[in-house]
């Protein structure tokens, strides 16, 4: 089980929120967040309500100024926890939206579609097995995204154009 503590300010100062589950609205509990320790397990975060916005990984550790840590201007306002997960990895990824053009079924990480499978782009995806994350460039950089198993139609539509370039499992002990 995973356990984050998240602080209204800068360096683990003013009131706290502890939390062991999906968080959808901070707001009830913290009027802000700009620090938190991840004490076991590992999150998603979100930069605003409802699991939307710019998000990042989180796993055991500490992120004393998070606004400046991860770039999001209105800190936190939303987080998931990550099951622990120990199975095999499977995700398919289509070139166009609707699960249409190329394909490739994925088990293992990915630094660059254009360079393993020929992609120029991937905009939508089915993960059957495990927890990915999915960047928007390649290397693992730009914007992410958490993947749980499921069907996602249009990348377009979750996340205002967001194309993904890099996919990575995650296989930390969450």
């Amino acid at each position: 089980m995973g356990k984050i503590i998240f602080y209204e300010d800068k360096n683990f100062q003013g009131r706290s929120y502890e939390g062991m589950s999906d968080c959808a609205d901070m707001s009830s509990h913290l009027s802000r967040c700009n620090s938190c320790r991840v004490e076991s397990g590992c999150f998603m975060v979100y930069e605003r309500n409802n699991y939307m916005g710019n998000q990042h990984f989180m796993k055991r550790g500490e992120y004393p100024d998070y606004m400046s840590m991860m770039g999001m201007g209105s800190g936190i306002r939303s987080c998931r926890m990550i099951p622990m997960y120990k199975g095999q990895y499977r995700m398919k990824i289509y070139e166009r939206e609707n699960f249409g053009g190329q394909s490739n079924e994925m088990m293992d990480d990915c630094d660059n579609i254009q360079d393993r499978y020929r992609m120029s782009d991937c905009q939508s995806c089915n993960v059957m097995d495990g927890h990915w994350l999915m960047y928007e460039q390649p290397q693992y950089r730009g914007r992410m995204m958490y993947m749980r198993p499921g069907e996602y139609r249009s990348f377009r539509d979750m996340m205002s154009g967001q194309r993904f370039m890099s996919m990575r499992r995650i296989t930390d002990m969450c």
